[in-house]
């Protein structure tokens, strides 16, 4: 089986799609589904368009203004070292994006995001309890993870 993720939008579904795919490598607009004449002031824009980020499937819907964004659903892209955190930190908040704590931010379109470094949970894992302590609390007064500076925490 095969999920999708079907992200609700007001109008900016279409947008959205397209600066992802720029910020993923190997992303692609997969199809664009229009509104027909049903809805004569949408009539020609986009309802749906499918994406997909790296190889995982996605529908932009442009469905109104209902049902906005919240953290209580994000997306976490785990990023093997510091430059890929900073690479997906930086483009994620271009052109209106906020940081917020713990390595989460908002895009311009309000989705969250989780940009975590795959080294967090070994140091969260440690066996050492209060090593794994060092690194939750350096991670609690983040904003952008910075693996150098979990690791130097974690060792106290």
């Amino acid at each position: 089986m095969t999920m999708t993720a079907c992200l609700w939008f007001d109008t900016q579904g279409e947008d959205a799609a397209t600066f992802y795919c720029s910020v993923f490598p190997a992303s692609r607009i997969v199809g664009v589904t229009n509104w027909g004449p049903e809805n004569p002031e949408r009539e020609g824009t986009a309802l749906t368009v499918d994406f997909e980020l790296d190889g995982q499937k996605f529908v932009a819907l442009n469905g109104g203004p209902q049902f906005p964004f919240t953290e209580a659903v994000s997306f976490q892209i785990p990023c093997r070292d510091q430059e890929e955190v900073d690479y997906y930190w930086t483009g994620l908040q271009a052109d209106g994006g906020r940081e917020s704590d713990c390595g989460w931010l908002k895009d311009r379109f309000g989705m969250s995001w989780q940009v975590v470094p795959t080294r967090l949970p070994e140091l969260l894992a440690d066996p050492d309890k209060e090593r794994a302590n060092r690194a939750m609390q350096a991670m609690m007064r983040m904003q952008k993870l910075v693996i150098a500076d979990l690791e130097k925490a974690a060792d106290g």
